[in-house]
């Protein structure tokens, strides 16, 4: 019967869900607050569908294993490195700075030093799995302000572990003596598990892997996130910590990425339960009953949040539209202040009034924390462009690296110096084109400057920052960022100032092209096409599809906006390098004389292509007929498929030849 029950449960819920989500996001609302509601809609406090809410809790705690997990399997403890400065530094002063005043405000109100200090436990926490979700759906998570929010979420998740070690104490159930033990537990458990990394898991699953079995290998990766969460919650730990332990040991293998595709589609589903099973446990009869009271409460925790967020970015030198985009971002509590808020509440250190009052005001700072962030980058980009806060910023000194050129004319203007922009750059230098390049990372442009580099710093969506760059006289301008709001401005903004520019775009989607281009881009480069665009390449090229006809097909997408393959051309006949496997230790290419050709009603002899180009031809097809070795007297004519051999350099030319009748 208990079975039934169960599993009459889970069709409730996952139906509800599906619809709820669904009606959202026809509205374009994040699935996120569907679940939320979804939740506050079947629980006992909505309309009491659900019965059995321990089976679910049971699942939202494995929700959050599964989550903690791929969090460790995508920072490895080389990216840890990396992200010190944000992780250790900007997060850690969060932390710090939030349960300060928390601890400061609430002892006002609740008249007792432990139970305020826990209150700025349950403050100091954001919630990882909506901001990572939505960076990550808008492609922002290595854009400055991505990094940043993500290295704060980091350090939040990893506080979690102190913050459980300390209830005990402060609930009066141990003493330092206890703490201390816990603590060496801690170090002796990450040390196994560092070890563990670099020895005894690449082993395993190399082993595992080698017997090409699918199912053992998710099964292997199983084990180890639960078996590690289990083994530190012997230790006295939480599953949380143990779980992201499990996926940092994994992250240091060469399985990592087999590993993340393995588990996202459970990180996915438990995730949902967790935030539906978050939404069941809030009363909205004390919500209604309390409104008046509960959103001030929300609207200063979000304003206490932004405030210690964007003071520690700004203490640690972060720039000023960076600072107030990532700390809008971080507006909420977070999902670990739940489990956080659970063990609290069992050591008597809040009551079940004040376990409602974190209940309510939690769950509405995370159903407003999608549509925060979609008003970020407006907000931070106003706010920063405004002149108190630009006096601010100089006062802060952002600017020592700058020191702009002096006016330059028909120059190339790079804003990013990611990969893209280094080897744009690499490029212009060779061929001895001007150029300058613009940086939001106060760091690169330093180490940048010592290489030679005419790098400067500043923010490409300040007028005044693209004026000192010489855009108004230069040639061409190229946004090479990670930040799509950010792109979308730089584009605008640039076009206002010169109206000739010739302005390329990266984006990460093609469906973001339109919209650059109505901003005034002259060409949009998404990602995503140009890979596309390397993949058919590559298999048309093995199927012996003429390079000519290949650029076609390239040509011909780009010019379309990128948006369908409509050409029936070469791939309408049957491939015929099985017809030239004589040749399988030289180069071969093949092009097709198009229609119009120079070398169209030409021989081979008047052409002397041999002479001029290097390259032989060793077949043509015409049609169904394949003639291999062709004479001299051979005619060309539109259509035909030549087959050339020789050097590479040689077969450059060929293709020059046929296709312009010279070289």
């Amino acid at each position: 019967m208990h079975e039934i029950i169960f599993l009459q449960s889970l069709i409730i819920i996952l139906g509800i869900s599906a619809v709820v989500v669904f009606a959202l996001h026809r509205i374009k609302v994040p699935s996120v607050v569907g679940f939320l509601l979804a939740g506050i809609l079947l629980g006992p406090y909505g309309l009491h569908l659900i019965k059995d809410i321990r089976t679910i809790q049971v699942f939202a705690e494995i929700g959050v294993i599964i989550l903690l997990f791929t969090i460790g399997l995508e920072f490895s403890l080389s990216k840890f490195l990396k992200m010190r400065t944000e992780v250790f530094g900007i997060g850690g002063l969060q932390v710090l700075l939030t349960v300060m005043f928390v601890t400061f405000i609430s002892y006002q109100w609740l008249g007792d030093y432990n139970k305020a200090v826990f209150a700025g436990f349950l403050t100091a926490l954001s919630s990882t799995a909506i901001v990572m979700k939505q960076l990550s759906d808008k492609g922002e998570i290595d854009s400055p302000h991505g990094r940043t929010s993500v290295g704060i979420l980091i350090f939040q998740d990893l506080c979690i572990v102190p913050f459980m070690l300390f209830i005990p104490i402060m609930s009066g159930g141990g003493g330092f003596a206890d703490l201390t033990i816990t603590f060496a537990k801690a170090f002796a458990l990450i040390s196994i598990m560092i070890l563990s990394a670099k020895w005894v898991v690449p082993t395993l699953l190399h082993q595992v892997v080698r017997t090409k079995n699918r199912e053992l290998f998710v099964i292997t990766i199983l084990i180890l996130c639960f078996g590690i969460a289990f083994l530190t919650s012997e230790f006295g730990l939480s599953l949380a910590l143990g779980a992201f332990l499990a996926g940092l040991v994994i992250s240091e293998s060469e399985y990592a990425h087999e590993a993340t595709s393995t588990i996202l589609p459970f990180r996915d589903s438990f995730t949902g339960i967790f935030f539906i099973s978050v939404g069941m446990l809030m009363d909205t009869s004390f919500f209604i009953n309390n409104i008046v009271f509960l959103l001030p409460l929300v609207f200063g925790i979000s304003i206490l949040k932004f405030i210690t967020a964007f003071v520690s970015m700004y203490i640690m030198r972060r720039p000023l539209r960076t600072s107030i985009h990532s700390a809008m971002d971080l507006g909420q509590v977070g999902e670990f202040s739940f489990v956080l808020a659970v063990a609290g509440l069992s050591a008597g250190l809040i009551s079940n009034e004040m376990y409602q009052w974190f209940l309510a005001s939690a769950v509405v700072t995370m159903l407003l924390t999608p549509f925060a962030m979609q008003l970020s980058p407006l907000i931070s980009s106003r706010v920063s462009s405004h002149k108190i806060f630009k006096r601010l910023e100089r006062s802060k000194d952002l600017t020592e690296y700058a020191g702009f050129p002096a006016k330059r004319r028909a120059h190339v203007v790079i804003v990013g110096f990611g990969l893209n922009g280094r080897n744009l750059a690499r490029v212009l230098k060779e061929a001895e084109i001007p150029y300058t390049v613009l940086e939001y990372n106060a760091t690169a442009v330093r180490n940048m400057k010592k290489q030679g580099e005419p790098i400067y710093y500043g923010d490409g969506t300040k007028k005044d920052v693209l004026q000192r760059l010489g855009t108004e006289t230069a040639k061409v301008l190229v946004i090479a960022i990670s930040d799509p709001a950010s792109c979308r401005n730089i584009v605008l903004t640039a076009r206002r100032l010169n109206n000739d520019l010739f302005i390329i775009a990266r984006t990460r989607y093609a469906s973001e092209v339109d919209d650059l281009l109505k901003l005034g881009a002259d060409e949009v480069i998404p990602e995503e096409f140009e890979t596309s665009v390397e993949i058919f390449s590559r298999v048309l090229g093995k199927y012996q599809v003429p390079r000519n006809e290949i650029y076609n097909f390239v040509d011909l997408i780009r010019e379309d906006g990128y948006r369908a393959l409509r050409q029936k051309s070469a791939t309408d006949r049957k491939p015929i390098f099985d017809k030239c496997a004589i040749y399988p230790n030289i180069r071969i290419e093949v092009l097709t004389v198009s229609k119009g050709s120079p070398v169209s009603g030409r021989s081979i002899a008047t052409l002397m292509f041999r002479k001029k180009t290097g390259a032989t031809i060793i077949a043509i097809e015409r049609g169904k007929e394949t003639f291999t070795s062709p004479d001299p007297d051979f005619t060309l004519k539109a259509s035909d498929i030549v087959f050339i051999t020789g050097k590479k350099e040689n077969i450059n030319k060929a293709i020059v030849y046929l296709t312009e009748g010279d070289v």
